[in-house]
């Protein structure tokens, strides 16, 4: 029987937790978090391990842009739209282990070498949809930028009331994630993450980080606002 790996993850993680329930006792909560955060690990273990570099997200044949049905997602009480009139020219901030640390225009990610997919995005509640984005990839960015060897993780930093996630180095430089300022053969409009923002089909929609202001490479990862909220910092399809 063959089984795609958003399954093998769901399965793996309710193993471990059924292993483990009959352990909890009285002090209930606790130790729940405690099988919860082992569960976590085991979980990013095993997509550490069926991490490919090389696997490449395909769309099924006749596969159907979700288009305006593409739902819009940003934790601000109202969408975020960048205003030069008051913060001036949007910039993306380029820094930590690197040698040459970057503050590009628009302008500037736009001549960077451009990549155009048709790639599924996988939501944490189970829907996927498909849609064209439009970008540069991260990798070319590192490039630009010089990034150490000693970088081992990314922190992508929004403008939307203070988001961020971190991902490994390894899903940042994978060929399918990009930098994006297009979808669907238009720019970002400010419901899916303008002026730029993160996609990529090999993390879950919640780490790709939208209306994209900074990021960071590092030696040690740090958390992210669902994250540090209890969802898997891991994140992966």
């Amino acid at each position: 029987m063959s089984m795609n790996r958003r399954r093998f993850f769901a399965l793996s993680g309710a193993s471990v937790t059924a292993a483990f329930l009959a352990a909890c006792d009285s002090q209930g909560p606790d130790r729940a978090q405690s099988l919860l955060a082992l569960a976590e690990r085991k979980n990013e273990s095993a997509g550490r391990f069926l991490f490919r570099h090389t696997s490449i997200d395909r769309v099924s044949r006749g596969a159907v842009l979700a288009g305006s049905a593409f739902p819009a997602y940003y934790v601000s009480d109202n969408v975020p739209v960048w205003d030069p009139a008051s913060r001036g020219p949007w910039t993306l901030e380029v820094g930590g282990l690197v040698d040459r640390p970057l503050r590009l225009s628009l302008d500037d990610v736009l001549r960077m070498p451009r990549t155009t997919q048709r790639v599924n995005h996988f939501c944490v509640e189970g829907w996927n949809a498909v849609a064209d984005w439009t970008g540069t990839r991260l990798s070319e960015l590192a490039k630009l930028a010089g990034v150490r060897s000693t970088a081992q993780y990314v922190d992508f930093a929004s403008f939307d009331d203070g988001y961020h996630e971190s991902w490994d180095l390894a899903s940042a430089m994978h060929p399918q994630t990009l930098i994006a300022y297009g979808m669907d053969g238009r720019m970002l409009g400010p419901d899916h993450g303008a002026p730029a923002r993160v996609h990529s089909p090999v993390k879950l929609g919640y780490k790709n980080t939208k209306y994209l202001v900074r990021v960071t490479f590092m030696a040690e990862r740090n958390g992210g606002y669902w994250s540090d909220q209890g969802y898997e910092w891991y994140g992966g399809t």
